[in-house]
């Protein structure tokens, strides 16, 4: 069984990407709304990764490797709101992003594909494919837990520093997207192409445009729920959603000497992936430009991160028992 004495590169990235965010914290330590529960997140986060490294050490087996990498993924959700701490501060830049969108498009794609596509079932399928990311990214990662477990920290390192770097262009690219910059300016101001700038109007607020679509649709509503529990007008260039379901692509597509290319799991995933690119700005939560750019990034992402975890397997980072 492959052993791993140290802290593992995911676990690397997560450490990494706290102490980078702390010391932006303390630059803006005056400014921000909430930092005690920003720094008391960190902490917890912190003790929780090194529980579960001391816990795998006492006990190593593919299970407790496996509690590591899960450990991280269920705290992305609380990393993610973290961003719109930061990027609040700084001022708004959607009339930007509009206005290219407006330049390359004639029209805003946000505003008009849910207008004039509105069928349920088109509704409820495109809903489906943006409600799919999180089951993705657990069945990415367990499918390397069941059929390749010598790569499962590789892939959650992909997985987890793709994220983080999505994080970091987060916090100093205040866009909020569609749904929050529309309803802030008025869908009439927006269809008549005037884009106005807001300064630091979303500082302090998060007010929505409801979820496009065919209302009573069961992934419409869960969509739905799921913005109104957690989204904050943050992260919508590039559009993190496409960027790390490519990743998941790319490694669902991958295969070793020896191995044959897992169908039954890169078929769904590139399925997904296209109602994911067309949900993202169908449900108004990013602008077309950030879905392409997040297919572009995401895939950059990929094969640096791929690059970069090669680099540190030579160092000999991994020991065998």
């Amino acid at each position: 069984m492959m052993m791993y004495r140290k802290l593992c590169l995911f676990e690397v990235a997560v450490l990494c990407y706290a102490a980078f965010t702390l010391l932006l914290m303390a630059f803006f330590w005056g400014r921000l709304v909430n930092p005690g529960a920003m720094v008391l997140g960190r902490v917890g986060i912190v003790a929780m990764t090194l529980v579960l490294w001391q816990v795998y050490r006492r006990r190593p087996s593919k299970l407790t490797l496996l509690l590591r990498v899960v450990g991280q993924m269920c705290v992305l959700g609380w990393w993610y709101p973290d961003t719109y701490e930061f990027n609040r501060l700084l001022p708004n830049l959607d009339h930007v992003f509009a206005g290219w969108e407006q330049a390359l498009f004639g029209c805003q794609p946000a505003l008009l594909f849910s207008q004039t596509c509105s069928s349920p079932v088109l509704s409820e399928l495109l809903s489906l494919g943006y409600f799919s990311y999180y089951p993705l990214i657990g069945a990415v990662s367990f499918y390397y837990f069941w059929k390749r477990p010598v790569r499962l920290d590789y892939a959650a390192f992909v997985i987890l520093a793709s994220f983080f770097l999505f994080y970091v262009i987060f916090i100093f690219l205040p866009v909020a997207g569609p749904q929050f910059y529309f309803e802030a300016v008025g869908v009439d101001q927006i269809a008549a192409g005037h884009f106005p700038d807001l300064g630091h109007y979303f500082l302090d607020h998060q007010e929505a445009l409801p979820i496009p679509g065919a209302e009573g649709g069961l992934f419409h509503d869960l969509v739905q729920q799921a913005h109104d529990a957690g989204e904050r007008p943050t992260a919508a260039f590039p559009s993190s959603h496409v960027g790390i379901t490519v990743v998941l692509l790319w490694l669902a597509w991958e295969k070793r000497a020896g191995e044959t290319r897992p169908w039954g799991l890169v078929v769904p995933v590139a399925v997904l992936f296209v109602l994911m690119f067309f949900a993202t700005f169908y449900i108004q939560a990013h602008y077309a430009i950030d879905a392409i750019a997040g297919l572009f990034t995401g895939t950059a992402m990929y094969f640096v991160l791929r690059w970069a975890y090669g680099r540190a397997e030579r160092s000999a980072w991994r020991v065998e028992n």
